[in-house]
């Protein structure tokens, strides 16, 4: 790894903005998280469209997006995150994942610490 990977979240997201904090408390986030109102998203390859609909990961030119944000997020972290992180990756677990990524993240308004503000715009989801 040449750079510190990039997290860009949703900042006036609340609940997204409660998981990036637990991450940095109790996993131990190894990388430099970046809301996505102030990222510059255009130097890391994404659209202000795919980072209002996913987390987006950024780590050696490459973007990741979803639950595989969230797998490369547990993998950098180290053991035991990095165990969860690469089941993440296998096949049937990656479908699983993308699968239950997408339910959190249509839903996250109604989640624990989620807003009005945190609702992923109809035409988006």
């Amino acid at each position: 790894m040449t750079e510190q990977p990039i997290l860009v979240y949703d900042g006036d997201c609340g609940f997204c903005t409660s998981c990036v904090r637990f991450a940095e408390r109790r996993i131990g986030l190894r990388a430099r998280a970046v809301p996505l109102q102030t990222a510059d998203l255009a130097a890391l390859g994404a659209t202000r469209e795919r980072a209002e609909h996913e987390v987006l990961w950024a780590e050696d030119g490459r973007l990741y997006g979803g639950a595989q944000a969230v797998a490369r997020l547990l993998i950098c972290a180290g053991p035991p995150w990095s165990v969860a992180g690469s089941l993440m990756r296998l096949p049937l677990l990656r479908r699983a994942a993308g699968w239950g990524y997408r339910l959190v993240s249509a839903n996250r308004g109604r989640l624990p610490g989620g807003t009005p503000a945190c609702s992923v715009p109809e035409a988006r989801r």
